[in-house]
């Protein structure tokens, strides 16, 4: 589902040991050959979420609650793929890019971020290779919901839905990327977020940043301590940071 950016306590992105960074493929390079936006039909049944999940944490949806896995290894699944497109085009995905609606991506409830899959339209043969960026779908037996590039690729975007098969790619290997930041708590009160990022700054970290996020109409200043160049850098600086506040975590821009 596309980028509704309900961060809030609990439900920022969290990498624990790997945030992915694998090569889109686009359906015709770097956003050439699209069309209008305003030509695009907009996909049946499209919901947006109340919340956000990670990439390993947790997360709840329409009081569902999702456990992302660790590993896609070998993961192969068989449903309903639907599509989104222009409404969320621009907006932030689940692991916080901008979901663009001409690369050829897709939304998953639970395989990690950056997982590559080939989704073949069991109705007419066609298959596309795609990225997971997001999460989602959340509507009835829907297993994926595909970029509109994506669903271009395979026929989906007239129908709206079609029965897919879904795989991931082996021996894929995983490369990391940044900047990344340890989310060390967030706050209701402005004032009491930039106090602590002042403080924060002043023992080594000037590049602590407030990031605003809105969570049930709620909205929380986040104080995120960073920016490192490497995961293994933040993850040394997580592990210190949690001897004072035990729930941090790693996000990454």
């Amino acid at each position: 589902m596309g980028g509704r950016d309900a961060h809030g306590i609990g439900a920022v992105w969290r990498v624990t040991m790997a945030l992915l960074c694998l090569a889109i493929l686009g359906l015709s390079g770097c956003g050439t050959k699209t069309a209008p936006l305003g030509s695009i039909p907009a996909p049946p049944g499209k919901q947006a979420p109340a919340g956000k999940g990670g990439t390993y944490r947790p997360y709840t949806v329409m009081g569902q609650t999702y456990y992302p896995l660790g590993s896609a290894e070998g993961y192969a699944e068989t449903g309903v793929a639907s599509w989104y497109g222009r409404d969320f085009h621009g907006k932030k995905t689940a692991n916080g890019e901008r979901y663009d609606m001409y690369q050829m991506t897709a939304a998953h409830r639970i395989l990690p971020m950056h997982t590559r899959l080939v989704v073949r339209n069991l109705d007419n043969g066609r298959t596309a290779e795609v990225r997971v960026n997001d999460r989602g779908p959340f509507v009835g037996n829907r297993i994926i919901d595909l970029s509109y590039a994506a669903a271009s690729a395979l026929g989906v975007v007239g129908p709206g839905t079609a029965r897919v098969s879904l795989e991931t790619i082996p021996g894929e290997r995983i490369r990391y990327v940044g900047p990344f930041y340890v989310q060390y708590g967030a706050f209701v009160v402005e004032a009491n977020a930039r106090n602590l990022r002042n403080r924060l700054a002043g023992r080594g970290f000037p590049g602590t940043r407030v990031a605003r996020g809105e969570l049930n109409g709620t909205t929380y200043w986040r104080v995120q301590v960073g920016a490192f160049s490497s995961l293994a850098d933040a993850e040394a600086n997580r592990v210190r940071l949690a001897k004072e506040s035990p729930d941090c975590f790693i996000i990454a821009d």
